[in-house]
């Protein structure tokens, strides 16, 4: 009997200690579900409509006097359900977003780890408690596959990366950790029906994450260390001569980072997802109604060129052809032109502009026009020169452009928002080029409108259609994306040839336009020469009537790396931009146009591949034609094709 009775006892605290250390966590739907196990590490698997797609993964912070997550003793849970709306001062897919999740926090010694789920995805981040400053020494954030799936990522040399690398596609049990690192996002092809996009949000006083290959079929982070002294190294960087053996220090009372997981049964879903800006910290600016949004004439990839009959002047980077820039600009409501490299005396001095410019006049005239002014400057010139910001917006300047961080260290990341801060402070918005990719900054401060970060159109050749195509999946589903789009001349890749000053693009000219609905920036680039705008004027009008913020979006067509067709409204206008790669000779789509409001007639003005754009990336067609909810709409794409319309 006593026997009996100990095995039952023995039983009981087994099932009691289980209870103890499992957790489950479902997403507001249902179809999403958490697994914590809490044994020696924290544990936790994500299953999709009971498809187990990640399996195991563990997490760890690494303080110099204590590895949180390691033999954890869990005090407490406690489960909340949040539902919500929000308002981003900067919409770039909707004006009001539901925030809708049920979260799990798992309360220990001096830290608690919250995981949230999402009807889209799984996020999780450490909570501190601690007294004073502490040293982050490493974060394990190691992720398992239960099968050998393709994972599309841009893998750099080291961690000084401007972030432009073309993606790479590469199985996860072939992914060694002797082989080339990935930035984030990364996306993850299941090759069953899901994808699964990996990035991190409202990253503050932190490193970047990047993650490697386990050669056992995972995937594990890893940081740049903290630097703690520098050298020189030119006019636009610095050498890190010493670095730390942490890889942050900071306060020991604080929330980390957000490593987040969107997952999707349809492509269509990345499209629309708004992760990053659900994870990412509350606004910090009071008064936000400065902030304008826009499109900017671009001098930098056309080499300050205009040509023609009414160019009566020498053209360069001169106070006539930036006149020239401008007059262009007001005639199509653009509200910016960017001076870039070469509007000053010298690199390093951001106070003495060239001679041959006349800033002050241009300024002036700009103002007369209804154009602003943004000015390139390196992040370095900034850094040594912090009060510029007080004196640009005396002088009448609206932004600037901050270009070569190529780094994402904590002194850098801390380097960001400290501009964003002191920007704001004075009235200018932020453009950050050579830089890393959003996460959550943007929402805090919303005067940052745009990043590079991308492989975008100044690498002219090196910018093709079949790694253009997975932007939308990836790096611009995360957040806003200088891509610099709006070339007039097109080719197909076989025949591509082009420099400054005649730039040009590999992918049709309808193409071309359809970029402007598909890609997301608060400061969109018009990347060509004013003189072949004027020549293309029909193209022209439809590019600066494309807004850059929007009240809804609707992904109408998707699939990663193959193609995508989205439509978004702003006010009552619709547009829809679709593109595609260079895997088929002509791709046909039957689209619904149950999107618009019934019982009301619209115009919609088309532009489409033309019936040689195949071969002739310039050929287009542009329609006029009446449409209602209910009609199918025939969408025909070349390939390295385009589709863009607008419907009113």
């Amino acid at each position: 009997m006593k026997r009996h009775l100990s095995l039952l006892m023995i039983l009981c605290w087994g099932i009691l200690l289980h209870a103890q250390t499992e957790s489950e966590l479902s997403s507001p739907n249902g179809e999403i579900k958490v697994t914590l196990n809490i044994t020696d590490k924290i544990y936790y698997s994500i299953a999709y409509d009971g498809d187990v797609l990640l399996k195991d993964n563990s997490l760890q912070l690494a303080l110099k006097d204590e590895v949180l997550g390691q033999n954890p003793r869990l005090r407490r849970r406690k489960y909340v359900s949040v539902d919500e709306q929000l308002t981003p001062v900067m919409p770039l897919k909707f004006s009001t977003v539901t925030n809708q999740y049920n979260q799990l926090t798992l309360t220990f010694k001096n830290y608690s780890v919250e995981f949230r789920a999402y009807d889209d995805g799984v996020a999780y981040r450490f909570v501190t408690s601690r007294k004073g400053e502490v040293e982050v020494l490493g974060e394990e954030f190691a992720v398992n596959f239960p099968d050998d799936y393709l994972l599309h990522l841009q893998q750099p040399g080291g961690f000084k990366t401007s972030y432009e690398e073309p993606y790479t596609h590469v199985f996860s049990n072939e992914w060694k950790p002797s082989d080339k690192m990935s930035v984030l996002p990364v996306l993850i092809d299941t090759r069953k029906q899901y994808k699964i996009l990996i990035s991190e949000s409202d990253l503050t006083d932190y490193p970047c994450m990047f993650l490697k290959g386990t050669g056992d079929n995972g995937i594990v982070s890893t940081f740049p260390k903290a630097p703690l002294a520098f050298g020189e190294d030119g006019d636009r960087s610095l050498k890190i001569t010493q670095e730390a053996d942490y890889i942050a220090k900071t306060s020991g009372a604080r929330n980390y980072p957000w490593r987040y997981f969107v997952l999707t049964k349809d492509d269509r879903q990345l499209l629309e997802n708004t992760m990053t800006y659900k994870l990412a910290g509350k606004n910090q600016l009071q008064d936000v109604s400065w902030i304008k949004p826009g499109q900017v004439s671009w001098e930098w990839w056309n080499d300050a060129s205009p040509y023609g009959p009414d160019v009566n002047f020498v053209s360069g980077y001169n106070l006539e052809t930036y006149k020239y820039y401008i007059d262009f600009a007001s005639k199509f409501g653009i509200p910016y032109i960017i001076m870039d490299e070469g509007w000053a005396k010298s690199t390093r001095d951001p106070y003495t502009p060239n001679p041959k410019v006349d800033l002050h006049e241009l300024i002036r005239y700009g103002k007369e026009k209804n154009v602003g002014i943004v000015l390139w400057l390196t992040w370095l010139t900034v850094e040594n020169n912090f009060d510029l910001f007080k004196t640009f917006n005396e002088w009448g300047i609206k932004g600037v452009k901050i270009d070569f961080m190529d780094r994402s260290d904590q002194w850098m990341v801390n380097y960001y928002e400290r501009v964003a801060k002191e920007a704001a402070k004075h009235h200018l918005f932020v453009d950050f080029h050579g830089s890393f990719k959003p996460a959550g900054l943007e929402y805090k401060y919303p005067n940052i409108l745009s990043y590079e970060g991308v492989r975008g159109m100044e690498q002219m050749g090196g910018c093709y259609p079949d790694n253009s195509i997975y932007l939308p999946f990836m790096r611009n589903a995360v957040g806003p994306m200088d891509y610099t789009p709006g070339a007039m001349i097109s080719m197909q890749p076989n025949v591509y040839r082009a420099e400054r000053p005649n730039s040009a693009s590999i992918g049709t000219r309808a193409y071309q336009l359809a970029l402007f609905v598909i890609f997301e920036s608060g400061l969109q680039m018009l990347a060509d020469n004013p003189t072949l705008y004027y020549r293309n004027e029909d193209c022209t009008r439809f590019i600066t009537s494309v807004p850059v913020t929007w009240d809804e979006t609707v992904a109408l067509e998707a699939k990663a790396g193959e193609y995508a067709i989205i439509a978004k409204r702003k006010g009552d206008k619709w547009f829809i931009g679709g593109m595609t790669n260079n895997g088929q000779t002509e791709r046909e789509f039957a689209v619904k146009l149950d999107f618009l409001k019934k019982d009301r007639t619209y115009q919609m003005t088309s532009f489409e591949d033309g019936i040689n754009a195949g071969r002739q990336a310039m050929d287009y067609r542009c329609k006029s034609s009446q449409v209602k909810n209910g009609d199918v709409l025939t969408v025909k794409m070349v390939r390295n094709g385009g589709f863009a319309a607008v419907i009113e």
